[in-house]
């Protein structure tokens, strides 16, 4: 159990930076830049999905055995990408559907995709459970 809540805490250090990172860039394109709300919510979460692999794999999850860095990167990605479908999908319905503050309805989504996030990738990439 400890070591479980240790994982949560370096996940939740993890994922504030990348969501800073996240938020950071939508913001920048979309109130700075004038982009389209989807455009700039897919750009910051492309951008912070790269520091959330690294950072994850170094300080979070254990390197599963018998698994290559390729093979980790690509279960990464998927997860990611279904991570990102359901972000966009949030920040979509509550912005424009429901004319929610684009950064109340990227709060809204990021949090149940974090829940997301770490469930996935305990199960499919962490090698804690190998030993």
């Amino acid at each position: 159990m400890k070591t479980l809540l240790t994982q949560l805490a370096k996940f939740g250090v993890v994922g504030v930076v990348a969501t800073l990172i996240d938020f950071g860039i939508m913001n920048l394109l979309h109130y700075g830049v004038h982009l389209d709300i989807l455009f700039a919510n897919t750009a910051g979460f492309v951008v912070s999905l790269i520091f959330n692999y690294a950072a994850s794999m170094k300080f979070v999850f254990e390197h599963r055995d018998g698994m290559s860095r390729r093979r980790e990167f690509a279960i990464f990605v998927v997860l990611s990408i279904v991570g990102l479908v359901l972000n966009d999908g949030i920040v979509l319905v509550l912005n424009k559907g429901l004319a929610l503050e684009a950064n109340l309805a990227k709060i809204v989504a990021t949090a149940l995709v974090m829940i997301y996030n770490f469930v996935t990738r305990k199960l499919f990439l962490d090698g804690t459970g190998d030993r």
